[in-house]
Parts: C-alpha cells; sequence; structure tokens
C-alpha cells in the first residue's frame, strides 16, 4: 500500500504555495486571533450536511497547524462514513472505534503521518452504536489522555443536520468550525446547524465558505 499522501485533497502540504494553501494559513490566523482570551485545544470541523468539504478542511487545518510547529492529533470521529483514511493513504484498522470498544489501547491507534508533528486516529470499523461511544466514558479517558500528548486534538465530524453525533461531539470540544459549501446550501439549513449546535452550548468560533470561486478553488474564512 502507498504510504503518500492524497496530493489533491491535502494541498496544504503538496502546494504550499496555492491560493488553497494561502487560505488555509490565513483560517489558522484567524481562528488564533479569535481565540487569544479561550485558547483552543480541541476543536470539531462539521458542514449542515454531507458533501460540503468539511473533511477536506478538517485535513488541511491539520496540515497547516502542524507544519507551524504544533503536535496535532486529527480524528476521523464521522464514525459512519469515515473519509481520512484514504486522504492519508492509511489503513481503517485499528482507530477511533476500537479505542472506545476496548479492543486496542489508544496508542496502537495513533499513526505517522508524512507531516512532521501531524498524527492520524482513523474512526476505525465502523460501529452500530456511534452516538453511544462518542457519549462514553472512555471517550473522555481517550480525550484526556490526548490532551496530555498533544498541542490541537481537531475532530473531523458527521453533518450537524443529518446524526446526533456532531452535537454530542462538540459538548467535547473548546470550539467548532462550520462548513458551508458555496451554492449548495441554502441559509436556512446552515442557521438550524447553527441553532443545533448552540442548544448544546458549542462554541462557534467561525465558518468556512467552501468553493467559492473558481480562481481561489477553495476557502474564505467569514
Amino acid at each position: 500500500m502507498s504510504r503518500s499522501t492524497n496530493k489533491r485533497a491535502i494541498a496544504a502540504y503538496k502546494y504550499p504555495h496555492s491560493a488553497e494553501a494561502e487560505a488555509f494559513r490565513k483560517l489558522r490566523t484567524n481562528i488564533e486571533l479569535n481565540s487569544v482570551q479561550q485558547p483552543l485545544q480541541t476543536l470539531m470541523v462539521t458542514s449542515s450536511e454531507p458533501g460540503e468539504g468539511k473533511s477536506t478542511v478538517a485535513a488541511n487545518l491539520a496540515v497547516t497547524y502542524a507544519l507551524a510547529g504544533q503536535r496535532v492529533a486529527l480524528i476521523d470521529a464521522n464514525l459512519r462514513k469515515p473519509v481520512l483514511h484514504r486522504t492519508f493513504a492509511q489503513l481503517n484498522g485499528w482507530g477511533l472505534v476500537s479505542v472506545l470498544n476496548g479492543q486496542c489501547a489508544l496508542k496502537d491507534a495513533i499513526y505517522d503521518t508524512e507531516i512532521d508533528q501531524l498524527k492520524l486516529i482513523p474512526s476505525g470499523p465502523v460501529p452500530h452504536n456511534p452516538t453511544d461511544l462518542i457519549l462514553s466514558n472512555v471517550m473522555r479517558s481517550a480525550l484526556a489522555e490526548l490532551k496530555e500528548r498533544f498541542d490541537l486534538i481537531l475532530f473531523d465530524s458527521p453533518p450537524v443536520l443529518t446524526f446526533p453525533d456532531a452535537q454530542i461531539l462538540s459538548m467535547h470540544c473548546d470550539g467548532v468550525i462550520l462548513v458551508v459549501r458555496s451554492g449548495k446550501l441554502k441559509q436556512p439549513a446552515a442557521a438550524k446547524a447553527k441553532r443545533d449546535l448552540e442548544h448544546v452550548n458549542a462554541r462557534i468560533v467561525g465558518a468556512v465558505l467552501n468553493h467559492f470561486s473558481n480562481r481561489s478553488k477553495g476557502l474564505i474564512h467569514l
């Protein structure tokens, strides 16, 4: 199996001088500026509905923080339709689900990537009870252990309006980034996703308008 990352998906690493890479660096800077008073160690990236590019945003944002020298754990918490193992050309054997089910130790579910300072925890096998796993005490214990090892823990979550997982996961996080694909999502859906997150006291630190123009091919931080 190739261990090379997906060049197209990880523009922040493979094409550091591209418009996409610069957009992610600006996004990181904006997040840091907005969290001076309340630092973020756990950050969740989500969207209202599928297909808005949240996993790509999560992966590139994680890479951008790692390239800036921070120790980053990127966790695929989309336990129903995981994709990050493919983005980083990894097998999806042991992962978050394996840890939460007691099938392996946390250290065995942490994978190296070709980016220094960036580790990946894939989802692991798709479970029948993802919501229960995210709510579990094992999840809290695993997160506490990760906080001892990493400067930033970044979650890719399921879409907010599809499953309750994102709302529950947001309660474990210091902040949430909401990704919206330009021209795809109607304003009422985005507003409902925001309300659903705020209902559980999630701290929404920003929004990303994805695929805003053909010229930048990517990303604008609002």
